[in-house]
């Protein structure tokens, strides 16, 4: 007995000396891919439903960006709801939603201009940006998705210790980034040479980590794991008859140096290791659309390593699933301050007016986001994005950092409008438009914008921001115009004039938040109506005019060129008063209002405009125009003019093309029936109601809508239209 006893004891003493074995701490590698990226979520299911523990994340690219979030908390659902349910388009360009731009951003694209613009530095030298993309949205995106890690800047106090890759551009040195500001991290790992501006992070230029290590395994290890799952997505190498571009070229130079970095990685797996290599053959870069058959990819490719990944499962101990403690509470910090970093033209004062958060309540994450939209739509900035700093438990600070344009903040933009009506007489017109922002803190700017051809234009407008938030502003303006206007007697033409008006202006106005905007102001002009064509001893005469106008203008459409919802309305009430030094005494008003609907891809567009001369007046000088592209069909540009006049139009156009996320240059074919009048008070001359119609074919390419438009009308008229920079 006393032998078996000290058996016993020996026995215990040896069991309580051995060593407690830890088990194998296990790494996921995800590589980059674009869009081919979303196959990690897919990995991600497969391997929590296997019951894998991941103990680290690395990541390039997209796979930074997935395993960010996944690192942050995210579930695989939400991750799963987030790339089905994200409108990828809008996240992945600068513009935000038409409805968060500024109104006087929104009155930009009134006239005949192309929506791109060459943008110029103080010196006059032609500013390029870095990159086609500067990443706005997408940092807004990330921000908002990573609010609840605001505090976090130690990448190894997330749920899953994370690391994301990056290329200094300027070294050619891989950057590893395990701290920091989380989004930021995300997004400079994700910069696509050309395609992303960089992202300075601690002074250097960073760009996507998959020009260096695409498949960051090293990374992984060097975070002291003992095994790793490598998700590789390789990205595949286009045959000679598919290269066709320079940009193919470009791309396939690109994938030949992730390649390379990827098989130099993994060389490096061991026996022990697991690769997943999803089949994504016939996937692009930018098929965000396809997210769902490329999550499905990732999921059955990693079913089928379910033996391999068996071990690591047993290795383990316990559920998996719940030994991850994940932390995705989406707690709201309540804002105590909010500081402005900027080194823009303008005031701090006129960033922090436009944020509209409360201090000492919680974050407002929507309005937020829109109020970025409206700062970024200021066009001072080459990004505005926010930051959560907390100050204590109790609290945080709102941080805006809002960069200045590299590429300067004066802009030139161009247009052109072409028509015929195919019987020798041709109208054209080409436009441009100057604008210097900026030139005081307040937010000044100062428009030019001139127009050559059939209606010549100059006008030059100084708009002065009265406050930091430039609700109230002061517009003097200065212009010169010309055109051609029939004058017409019992229906029939029997001169044209050649109509020369100068003057100059005042407009006190305020801005109705982005909507709209209402002015009142003063004018005076000057000029002369010459015979152009007709009998010369028709008179010619010289005029002076002085006005007092009061304008009210909302703008709520989606896309000027291309509406899907929304609506325009813009009024205008005029009296010509002889204590201004007005020849004659009258008034004038008008009203224009078009709304858009749509149902599926077709759009319809219901509106027209309407216009009255009251009192005695000169014919010529308070005439009103009709004619042109869906405003009477069939007759050129301005053809018919009149004190008074009416129009009534249905505009309907269909997407014929699928929606690209990229290079999406959408054709869409459509239709228009109108119904107008043209009349005098002396009843000279009335058109009487005319009817016309028009068939389009409009392309929306990256400089502008480009619009091929056939008019007829039942006085057999008909005229063939092209306008670049203007759609309806």
């Amino acid at each position: 007995m006393r032998r078996l006893f000290v058996s016993l004891l020996l026995c215990l003493s040896i069991v309580f000396c051995l060593p407690v074995l830890a088990a194998d701490r296990i790494g996921l590698v995800l590589s980059g891919g674009a869009a081919r990226g979303l196959a990690h979520i897919g990995v991600l299911k497969a391997l929590e439903e296997q019951g894998i523990r991941i103990d680290a994340i690395a990541g390039t690219s997209m796979g930074a960006i997935v395993g960010g979030l996944y690192a942050a908390g995210y579930s695989v659902a939400e991750l799963e709801r987030l790339a089905l349910e994200l409108d990828w388009q809008q996240a992945l360009s600068d513009s935000p939603p038409r409805e968060d731009i500024p109104f006087r951003r929104k009155q930009d694209d009134r006239d005949f201009l192309v929506k791109q613009k060459l943008s110029f530095r103080d010196d006059g030298s032609l500013g390029l940006p870095l990159g086609v993309i500067q990443g706005q949205n997408l940092e807004l995106l990330l921000e908002g998705l990573l609010v609840h890690r605001s505090a976090t800047r130690n990448f190894d106090l997330l749920p899953i210790p994370y690391r994301a890759v990056a290329t200094d551009v300027v070294t050619g040195e891989q950057v590893v980034m395990s701290s920091g500001h989380l989004p930021q991290a995300m997004r400079a790992s994700m910069s696509i040479p050309a395609v992303f501006a960089p992202v300075e992070v601690d002074g250097r230029l960073l760009v996507d980590g998959g020009m260096v290590n695409n498949v960051p395994i090293d990374v992984a290890r060097q975070m002291g794991v003992d095994q790793v799952i490598v998700v590789d997505l390789e990205m595949p190498l286009k045959p000679a008859r598919d290269l066709h571009t320079v940009f193919d070229v470009m791309n396939q130079s690109i994938t030949l140096m992730m390649r390379s970095n990827s098989e130099t990685q993994l060389a490096t797996l061991n026996a022990d290791d697991v690769l997943i290599q999803p089949s994504l053959a016939g996937f692009g870069s930018a098929d965000f659309d396809r997210g769902a058959q490329m999550i499905d990819a990732g999921y059955r490719a990693t079913q089928i390593q379910a033996e391999r990944l068996a071990r690591l499962q047993g290795s383990r101990g316990g559920s998996p699933a719940l030994a991850l403690a994940r932390s995705s509470e989406q707690r709201t910090p309540v804002i105590r301050a909010i500081h402005v970093v900027n080194d823009s033209k303008v005031s701090d004062m006129v960033i922090r007016k436009h944020i509209r958060q409360p201090l000492d309540e919680a974050l407002d994450l929507d309005k937020l986001q829109k109020d970025m939209g409206t700062l970024y739509g200021l066009d001072y900035f080459d990004r505005v994005q926010y930051r959560l700093e907390p100050l204590d438990e109790h609290g945080s600070a709102l941080v805006i950092d809002a960069r200045g344009k590299r590429t300067g903040t004066d802009y030139l933009r161009l247009g052109l409008s072409l028509s015929d009506d195919m019987r020798g007489d041709s109208a054209f017109n080409i436009g441009a438009s100057y604008r210097v922002n900026g030139i005081n803190e307040l937010g000044a700017e100062w428009l030019t914008r001139l127009q050559l051809g059939d209606r010549q234009e100059l006008y030059s407008e100084f708009y002065q921001p009265l406050d930091f938030s430039s609700r109230y502003f002061v517009a003097p303006y200065l212009f010169g115009e010309a055109q051609n206007v029939e004058a017409i007697l019992d229906n029939d033409p029997i001169a044209e004039y050649r109509l020369e008006r100068y003057g100059y202006g005042l407009n006190l106005g305020r801005q109705i938040a982005n909507s709209g905007e209402i002015r009142f102001g003063i004018g005076q002009s000057w000029g002369e109506a010459n015979v152009h064509v007709g009998e010369r001893d028709l008179p010619s005469f010289s005029f002076s005019e002085g006005y007092y106008e009061l304008k009210y203008s909302f703008d709520t459409f989606d896309s000027l060129d291309f509406p899907r919802s929304g609506e325009v309305i813009g009024v205008m009430l005029r009296k010509y008063d002889r204590s201004l030094g007005s020849d004659e005494q009258y008034r004038q008003w008008q009203i224009n209002l078009d709304k858009a609907l749509s149902f599926g891809s077709n759009t319809w567009i219901l509106g027209g405009r309407y216009g009255r001369t009251l009192d005695e007046a000169e014919i010529v000088t308070s005439a009103f125009t009709l004619g042109g592209a869906q405003t009477l069909s069939g007759f050129r540009e301005d053809a018919l003019s009149g004190q008074n006049m009416a129009l009534a139009r249905l505009i309907y156009f269909r997407r014929l093309t699928q929606r690209s996320l990229l290079l999406d240059f959408p054709l869409y074919l459509g239709l228009s029936l109108e119904r107008g009048r043209s009349w005098n008070n002396d009843n000279a001359f009335d058109s009487g109601y005319i009817n016309a119609a028009s068939v389009f074919l409009g392309l929306d390419t990256p400089l502008g809508p480009l619009n091929f438009s056939y008019g007829f009308n039942e006085e057999r008229e008909k005229a063939l239209y092209l306008n670049l920079g203007r759609s309806f």
